[in-house]
């Protein structure tokens, strides 16, 4: 599904973007001692590239390879990913229209992917992105469209006007006959879980990962990687999921891939999908081991204490993992059924900082440092 191939190929090719550097694995030491833990580690991607999140690695990557094809297609040649990193067939790029729907944060990795590699961008947002957002999307050179619904009537909008117009769906999520593009995404997202646990400083690997679920391509990613590093001793892998979008758990409890009608939106926006991912699907029903679905209240409160006692600037979605851990702390029956206690060594991904500052600013008080 994610074979070894595909993600070497997306970390020896992101690995060589200027700017590049392994986001920072950051301990949090005064948290795992009230919540009875051996080890508790966060995966801050606030400082990724310019996007500050994970996103980064993901469409923009995407963008590189699809130009690559496009442009061999056009010219009749092999071209190589370094062409298109340097923009050696600018003439060609600037025909090629790219497009996605967002929440946000994967939209501006594919604007910017864009803009980097010299191709046009067309972005769908709902109504209910912030502005924030848009402006964070329009500032890389993409055009911005706005649409009725949730997050997935935008990717279904998206789809339709990429048909109509020519252009090409840069999506992080797969539905039937639209798969190769979302398995190269998550190919990029392997990147990060590759430098955390080349990052991990314990000679045992985490017992434990804390994961966002979102359309579940992340999630998908990040237990390809574990499998494959660690086999049997493959970390317990517990999904996190707003209640108002856990596509993920409704999926895992009827027992095959499903969908929820999204009429609440989460302060989690980029985890308020109400459609699983197809490719994503198979791979978490036999990876994953937990799903839980989370309210909003313990959002603002963590990203507060994470900015005051850790200096972390953490976004909205960022936090939804250790969000799931800390209200997991609250109730021992679920704590035992998880299999936390002290000797437990838990893994969280900070995937995002302050993507938008002004909601940041209204939740946290102070950017953090």
């Amino acid at each position: 599904m994610l074979p070894g191939s595909m993600r070497a190929e997306a970390r020896k090719t992101i690995t060589d973007w200027p700017g590049y550097r392994p986001t920072d694995l950051r301990q949090l030491e005064q948290l795992a001692e009230e919540l009875r833990l051996g080890a508790l580690y966060y995966k801050d991607e606030s400082a990724r590239f310019d996007l500050a999140s994970f996103k980064a690695l993901g469409g923009a990557y995407a963008v590189q390879l699809v130009l690559r094809e496009m442009i061999e297609a056009k010219l009749g040649r092999p071209v190589t990913l370094e062409d298109v990193d340097r923009v050696r067939h600018p003439e060609v790029a600037s025909t090629i229209t790219v497009v996605t729907a967002t929440d946000g944060n994967h939209g501006r990795s594919v604007a910017w992917g864009a803009r980097r590699f010299g191709c046009n961008c067309e972005i769908f947002m709902h109504h209910q992105v912030s502005q924030g957002r848009q402006d964070a999307v329009e500032a890389l050179g993409a055009r911005v469209r706005r649409i009725r619904g949730n997050y997935d009537d935008s990717v279904h909008a998206a789809a339709e006007e990429a048909r109509a117009n020519g252009w090409l769906v840069v999506s992080d999520t797969s539905w039937d006959g639209y798969v190769d593009i979302p398995r190269d995404v998550m190919a990029g997202y392997t990147v990060m879980s590759s430098e955390a646990m080349d990052q991990w400083p314990m000679p045992e690997p985490p017992t434990h990962v804390f994961i966002q679920g979102g359309c579940g391509g992340l999630a998908a990613a990040i237990c390809v990687d574990m499998w494959d590093r660690y086999g049997d001793r493959m970390p317990r892998l517990v999904i996190v999921e707003p209640v108002s979008a856990a596509c993920l758990h409704e999926s895992a409890r009827l027992g095959m891939q499903s969908r929820v009608d999204i009429t609440t939106e989460s302060v989690m926006a980029g985890l308020s999908c109400g459609e699983v991912s197809l490719i994503a699907w198979p791979i978490i029903a036999s990876g994953a081991s937990d799903f839980l679905a989370i309210t909003d209240e313990p959002i603002g409160p963590l990203m507060r204490r994470l900015a005051r006692e850790e200096s972390i600037v953490a976004g909205e979605s960022a936090v939804a993992g250790l969000a799931g851990l800390t209200e997991a702390r609250k109730d021992d029956r679920l704590w035992t059924r998880l299999g936390l206690s002290k000797e437990s060594r838990v893994l969280v991904y900070g995937t995002e900082g302050a993507t938008d500052p002004e909601i940041h600013r209204s939740m946290v008080g102070v950017m953090g440092t």
